[in-house]
């Protein structure tokens, strides 16, 4: 099984140029030949380029350390030095690249599109360069300049049309079984999904998604308590929120509040994107219980009673999630 790795500190150098050449034209009856020494090649830079097949960084946990090539140095006859090759890694779309600094580089979000992280040195002038009318045979040349060196932090933030955000055991796995292809971990114990799960959902009517069960949240989240604070990050990309609030809970309200609390203090703008709720297995309550429960949310939330076992619900709720994205994109447009 492939490991999930989300979060990963490199070390990039782009290749050196090539230094110039101190050359003179010697050839049989020339006696007065010129300079004639040749440019370095510029270095290779070090570029990410992102790739639609791959959903982990986990390759960058094996090696860590990336150098481009030098340029070639040049050569007398005015021949320059070979450029040297980048060096091209490939990331999964979703990866931002921040600086040592914190400040973020650039990210990457569709499939072959280049980053350059870090660019090659230029290569240094050879002597024909330096030649004029008051100074005919330069004797001296240019070294080729440092290639750029950073260290860089990978981090992936995956792409999904809409999330499932909910305590543990809220039966976030169970949905997303039940309207896609997905296969996450499911089980009767908190921490089920250990990593992020990605689903395609046919929504009908030619309509389709990405849901992404993303790992419970606990009171505490954004300050890094349980395992929330190391994936909410991937929801910053969804466009729609579900929150998945157990029916059967003690307080369905204050599950409701709880979540909506850590999103903020992780993103303030995530309250504000469309959302909805599912008041989730309402298979172990009666009709009545899930009434009162509904009560306990505020009017204004779209609540869809659901149940994982039984997919009642379901339906409703993949339509809903379908329009909210359908809303959203119309939006931006």
């Amino acid at each position: 099984m492939t490991s999930f790795i989300d979060r990963v500190e490199i070390e990039v150098r782009a290749g050196a140029g090539g230094r110039g050449c101190v050359s003179f034209r010697r050839e049989k009856y020339v006696p007065r030949g010129g300079p004639d020494g040749g440019d370095g090649g510029r270095g290779g830079d070090v570029v990410l380029v992102g790739d639609r097949n791959l959903t982990t960084l986990l390759d960058f946990t094996y090696r860590r350390r990336f150098h481009a090539e030098p340029g070639g140095h040049g050569r007398g006859s005015n021949q320059s030095g070979a450029d040297g090759a980048p060096i091209r890694l490939r990331v999964p779309l979703g990866t931002v690249v921040h600086a040592a600094s914190g400040d973020v580089v650039g990210e990457i979000v569709e499939h072959d599109a280049e980053l350059v992280v870090a660019r090659g040195g230029k290569g240094g002038r050879g002597n024909t360069f330096f030649k004029s009318a008051t100074h005919q045979a330069p004797r001296f040349a240019q070294p080729g300049i440092e290639g750029e060196a950073e260290r860089l932090v990978l981090e992936l933030r995956l792409i999904a049309d809409a999330g499932l955000v909910g305590k543990p055991n809220a039966g976030k796995s169970t949905l997303l079984s039940v309207v896609s292809a997905a296969t996450p971990r499911i089980a009767d114990y908190p921490f089920t999904t250990l990593t992020p799960v990605l689903g395609v959902v046919d929504a009908g009517d030619d309509r389709s998604f990405v849901l992404a069960d993303i790992p419970g949240l606990l009171e505490g989240a954004h300050a890094g308590k349980g395992l929330g604070l190391e994936f909410l990050r991937h929801i910053e990309r969804t466009r729609v929120l579900v929150l998945v609030v157990e029916v059967d809970s003690p307080d369905v309200r204050a599950d409701y509040e709880v979540l909506l609390h850590e999103l903020a203090s992780y993103a303030p703008e995530l309250v504000h994107r469309p959302r909805l709720v599912a008041l989730n297995k309402i298979d172990l309550r009666r009709d009545d219980d899930v009434t009162a429960a509904r009560a306990a949310l505020p009017d204004a939330e779209i609540v869809i009673p659901t149940s994982g076992a039984t997919r009642r619900g379901v339906t409703e709720l993949v339509r809903r999630v379908a329009d909210a994205i359908d809303a959203s994109r119309r939006a931006e447009t």
